[in-house]
C-alpha cells in the first residue's frame, strides 16, 4: 500500500488522528507535488555548486596527480582527498535532488546505495578536513620532524584509514537498521536526504541511537579542530608570524577558519533544529524547510566554495590549472592552416 493509499483510508476512517503537520501528510505533499516551485527553487542552489565544482576540480585533481612533486607532499594528497570527496557527494546528491524534481522513483537498493554513498563521501570530506588541520598543526609546531612524521607513504595509508573508517561507521548504522527495524505499513517512495532526516525524529530508540552517534562522532571532530587550533595559537602567539593584517599566517587561519565553519555550521544549526523540533518549538513543516535549506544550500555551499578559496590559493595548482585551461582554449582556437 502506497502513502497515498494509506493517507486516504486514514483520513476516512478517523481524519482527526493525523493532524495538519503529520509525517506522512507532509510527505504526501511533497509525493504528489514534486515538481512543484518550491522543490525547482531548491534545486538551484544545489546544481549551481554541482557546476562551480564541476569547473575546477577535476583540473585541481588533474594537476595534483600528474605531478610528482605535487603527488608526494602531504598537504597536496589531503586537498585532492578532500576535492574528491565533495566532487562525489555533489554528484549523488544532485542526482537524487534531480530525480526528486521530476519525479523518478528509484527502487529501494538503489536509495539505500545512494544514502550510503552521501554518508561515505560526507564522512569523508569531514575527516579529511580534520586531517588538514592536524596536518597545519604539526607542520608548524615541528617543522624539523615534520617530514618524518608525516612521510608521503604514511599519508597515503592515512587517507586509506580515513575511507575505511568513513565508510564503516555509515555500514555499521545501515546493517543495524536492516536487522532492527520492520517494514513500514506505509513505505515512503521518495529518496530525500532531508525528509528522510526529519523522518528519523519519529523512528524508535534504535533510530534515535544511531543519530545520536553519527551527531557525536562530528561534534568531536569539531573539538579536534579547535583544539588543534587553540594550542596553534597559543604556541606561536609570540614568534612574530602573526604580525600584520596581510601576514600569510593571518591569511591562512582565516581562510581555515572560514571553510571550517561552512563546514561544521551546517551540523550545528541540524542539531539547534532538532532540539527546537523535538522540543516542539517549532513544526514539522518549519522543521523540514530548515532542513532543506541545510541540505540544500548550506552543506552543498562549502564543497562548492573549497576548491576556489583553498585549492587555488597555492601557487603551484593556480598556476598550474592556469596553463591547462589555456592550453585547452588555445587547442580550441588552433588556426587552420590553408
Amino acid at each position: 500500500m502506497n502513502a497515498t493509499l494509506y493517507l486516504k483510508k486514514e483520513q476516512n476512517s478517523n481524519s482527526s488522528r493525523l493532524s495538519k503537520d503529520h509525517p506522512l501528510l507532509l510527505h504526501h505533499e511533497w509525493l504528489v507535488l514534486p515538481t512543484s516551485g518550491e522543490a525547482k527553487l531548491f534545486l538551484i542552489p544545489t546544481v549551481s555548486c554541482f557546476g562551480a565544482a564541476l569547473l575546477v576540480i577535476p583540473a585541481i585533481l588533474f594537476v595534483i596527480c600528474t605531478n610528482l612533486s605535487l603527488r608526494q607532499e602531504t598537504r597536496y594528497q589531503l586537498l585532492g582527498n578532500a576535492l574528491l570527496s565533495d566532487l562525489i557527494y555533489l554528484t549523488f546528491y544532485t542526482l537524487t535532488a534531480v530525480f526528486n524534481v521530476v519525479n523518478v522513483k528509484l527502487p529501494g537498493y538503489a536509495c539505500v546505495l545512494l544514502l550510503f554513498l552521501l554518508a561515505v563521501t560526507y564522512s569523508g570530506g569531514v575527516l579529511t578536513a580534520a586531517a588538514i588541520v592536524l596536518d597545519t598543526y604539526l607542520a608548524v609546531l615541528w617543522p624539523l620532524r615534520y617530514i618524518s612524521i608525516v612521510s608521503p607513504s604514511r599519508t597515503k595509508k592515512l587517507i586509506m584509514v580515513l575511507w575505511i573508517s568513513s565508510s564503516f561507521f555509515p555500514a555499521a548504522i545501515f546493517v543495524v537498521l536492516y536487522v532492527t527495524q520492520k517494514a513500514s505499513p506505509c513505505p515512503f517512495e521518495m529518496c530525500s536526504l532531508p525528509v528522510i532526516l526529519i523522518i528519523m525524529l519519529h523512528g524508535d530508540s534504535t533510530i534515535k541511537f544511531c543519530y545520536i552517534i553519527f551527531v557525536a562522532s562530528f561534534l568531536l571532530c569539531i573539538s579536534l579542530v579547535l583544539c588543534c587550533y587553540a594550542l596553534l595559537c597559543f604556541k606561536t602567539r609570540e614568534s612574530g608570524i602573526w604580525k600584520g593584517v596581510t601576514s600569510r599566517a593571518n591569511i591562512t587561519f582565516v581562510m581555515h577558519h572560514t571553510i571550517l565553519f561552512f563546514y561544521f555550521f551546517p551540523l550545528l544549526l541540524l542539531i539547534t533544529e532538532t532540539l527546537l523540533y523535538m522540543n516542539s518549538i517549532i513544526g514539522l513543516r518549519t522543521g523540514l524547510w530548515v532542513t532543506l535549506t541545510i541540505c540544500n544550500v548550506l552543506i552543498v555551499l562549502p564543497k562548492a566554495l573549497f576548491p576556489y578559496f583553498y585549492g587555488l590559493r597555492y601557487r603551484e595548482i593556480s598556476n598550474s590549472v592556469h596553463l591547462l585551461f589555456q592550453r585547452k582554449r588555445l587547442s580550441l582556437v588552433a588556426p587552420i592552416i590553408p
